[in-house]
């Protein structure tokens, strides 16, 4: 590793980032009229944003930073894959990683892993009904859309917040720091799809100000320093079609995606680096919807 890279990661180990991720989020969220206008200018320089899919294509017209960084895209620019079989991509962005969840352990990098229980919080109960099954972690970048979209019809079933670090999620910490995504504060949403349970978990970074769901709201901050779970069973069915928005980042994170064993395969075009959009081809179900009678 280079010595501009080492100093990088050690220095995120130093940095106040919860401080850090609160005072940014504090700033993202204020009105600050020319100012706020000339960081979004300078924001979409730096990072080459396409703001000709944005239905406010006009920079000044948002009042903060935040309006800006979780912008809506025109109608039509993100299809989703109408297969029924299919599953969709949920988000824009690149892949990390993805493969098979083996002996319980989800590949982060080269010789670095972590645990799906501890992804979860702990339970193992839940961890189990992803044992042997299939993950992909996304990364999105400044750049990208930061809304989440479903990869599959489904009915929520629980919800947890899990508390951490706030690490950056770019590629060279995911290479360097280990345990990254266990690590980091994260929201865990498992979903009953027709074909099994799927886990879509949004992980927090570096000055994420916030992860919010259409049915929560913002989730955190100020979540604390404890676990906290919600059960969605006997409540009225929150349920969600393939391609809707399920959450968003105010600013920039990842997904880690988790499918039950031998629910589906991924496309065979993804591989770590490749990039991702939002309701494109993410793989197909493998098995028969679980309300189809077995032969």
């Amino acid at each position: 590793m280079k010595l501009l890279d080492m100093l990088k990661i050690a220095a995120q180990y130093l940095l106040p980032k919860h401080a850090v991720s609160r005072l940014v989020g504090y700033l993202a969220a204020a009105e600050a009229g020319a100012l706020t206008t000339f960081i979004i200018k300078a924001f979409i320089k730096r990072f080459n944003v396409d703001m000709s899919e944005a239905v406010i294509e006009d920079p000044a017209a948002y009042k903060t930073f935040n309006a800006f960084f979780t912008r809506t895209l025109k109608d039509g620019l993100r299809p989703v894959v109408d297969a029924e079989t299919a599953v969709a991509l949920p988000v824009d962005g690149a892949v990390s990683q993805l493969g098979d969840i083996q002996y319980g352990r989800i590949i982060q990098a080269k010789r670095h892993d972590f645990s799906a229980r501890e992804l979860l919080g702990g339970d193992k109960d839940l961890s189990d009904q992803f044992q042997d099954g299939k993950f992909a972690t996304i990364y999105l970048s400044p750049r990208d859309y930061h809304r989440i979209h479903m990869p599959l019809d489904g009915e929520l079933q629980s919800m947890v917040y899990i508390p951490g670090d706030l690490f950056s999620v770019n590629p060279l910490t995911a290479q360097n720091v280990p345990n990254l995504f266990a690590r980091n504060e994260r929201v865990a949403c498992i979903f009953k799809t027709p074909y099994g349970p799927m886990a879509l978990v949004l992980v927090g970074a570096t000055i994420v100000a916030s992860i919010e769901t259409v049915w929560s709201g913002t989730v955190t901050p100020p979540a604390g320093k404890a676990i906290k779970r919600w059960d969605f069973h006997g409540n009225t069915p929150i349920t969600l079609k393939k391609g809707e928005e399920m959450g968003l980042f105010k600013l920039g994170s990842t997904v880690v995606c988790l499918f039950a064993p031998g629910m589906m395969t991924f496309n065979e075009s993804l591989s770590p680096a490749t990039p991702t959009r939002m309701g494109e081809n993410f793989g197909m179900i493998n098995q028969p919807s679980e309300d189809t009678p077995s032969a």
